[in-house]
């Protein structure tokens, strides 16, 4: 499933993706574990290790891989810490967060690509994966509160009830704005209740939808 020509290609993708400026080593690390051609139909395997996003199921895309790493990056992650995925997607993602060392609970609106990852999730020994098809825009306020929040579609602006379920002093990264372009943020909720803002620059996300299909 995972051949010496594979690794060799993700090899490669790390070496790009440091040249384009991502320096977090451990991040960098969980990327070269996960085997992205996993991820995409046999038929597009060779685009599996090109820095590129790609057309999955139900118009959804498996992120660019340097858009993984920013995002990733950007959270701040410690090992055993909770984290809400909003957008399962292919389960690439999700994957890279497992590797990161902590406790992934992710979130898919379309019913058939939810089944279809979780699926190839425990096909491929990603068992530590919880998904639950549902309406990103809710959460998951049962298994709340989030040490972080990552959200892999663009929103028009901060969901409440995502920020609600977020720990003190917990994270989200969240791509917002409406259009082909969006900003990417990082909002931290400070103990003293106020959230601090910081954005990261323009990206283009599938739309966050209200939901389930």
């Amino acid at each position: 499933m995972d051949s010496y020509r594979h690794k060799g290609l993700r090899n490669q993708l790390i070496d790009e993706l440091m040249w384009k400026g991502i320096k977090d080593l451990p991040v960098l690390e969980a990327i070269r574990r996960v085997p992205r051609h996993l991820f995409l139909e046999k038929a597009f395997e060779e685009w599996a290790y090109k820095d590129n996003a790609f057309p999955i199921d139900c118009e959804q895309t498996i992120s660019q891989p340097y858009t993984v790493a920013m995002q990733t990056s950007l959270l701040d992650l410690t090992a055993k810490q909770k984290v809400l995925e909003i957008g399962l997607g292919s389960g690439y993602q999700a994957c890279v967060l497992v590797e990161m060392g902590v406790k992934v609970y992710s979130i898919e609106r379309h019913k058939h690509l939810h089944d279809k990852t979780a699926h190839r999730l425990n096909k491929i020994g990603y068992t530590g994966v919880r998904t639950f098809y549902g309406d990103g825009f809710v959460g998951l306020p049962r298994f709340a509160p989030f040490d972080r929040i990552l959200v892999t579609a663009a929103a028009p602006d901060l969901p409440v009830p995502l920020l609600d379920q977020l720990a003190i002093n917990g994270k989200i990264v969240i791509p917002i704005g409406a259009g082909n372009d969006q900003i990417m943020h990082r909002i931290t909720k400070q103990e003293d209740g106020k959230l601090k803002k910081e954005t990261f620059g323009h990206y283009r996300f599938v739309p966050m939808l209200q939901g389930m299909v």
